[in-house]
């Protein structure tokens, strides 16, 4: 079964940019369409940045143009590039084999990784 570990979070300013990587350990990585999921405090988790085995993205209206999500199979990792970040970005963002709908992933949850970003 695969297990997925988030890193990269942190605290920066309004404005900044973070990388987040989620690795993936199992064979059926590259076979998976993976998604990034934030929880923002006292919120719900939902999805904001998706990628199909092939390579197709999608994105929340709110994190569009601003975020990149990418993959690496070979590495077994999925990458968040986060750009511009704002405040409201403030969350736990958590990586997941898609789900069925934009709340759920396939596997249990990762630790997650946090970032909090400052006005």
């Amino acid at each position: 079964q695969v297990q997925l570990v988030e890193s990269g979070g942190g605290l920066v300013q309004a404005g900044g940019s973070l990388r987040l990587s989620c690795a993936a350990s199992g064979s059926s990585f590259s076979l998976s369409a993976m998604g990034w999921y934030r929880q923002p405090p006292g919120k719900q988790r939902e999805l904001v940045a998706a990628i199909t085995s092939g390579g197709s993205t999608n994105y929340a209206d709110s994190v569009k143009g601003r975020f990149t999500i990418s993959r690496d199979n070979a590495k077994n990792t999925v990458y968040l590039q986060m750009n511009n970040l704002k405040p409201e970005d403030t969350a736990v963002y958590y990586c997941n084999v898609r789900g069925s709908d934009l709340y759920t992933g396939r596997l249990p949850w990762g630790q997650g990784t946090r970032v909090a970003v400052s006005s």
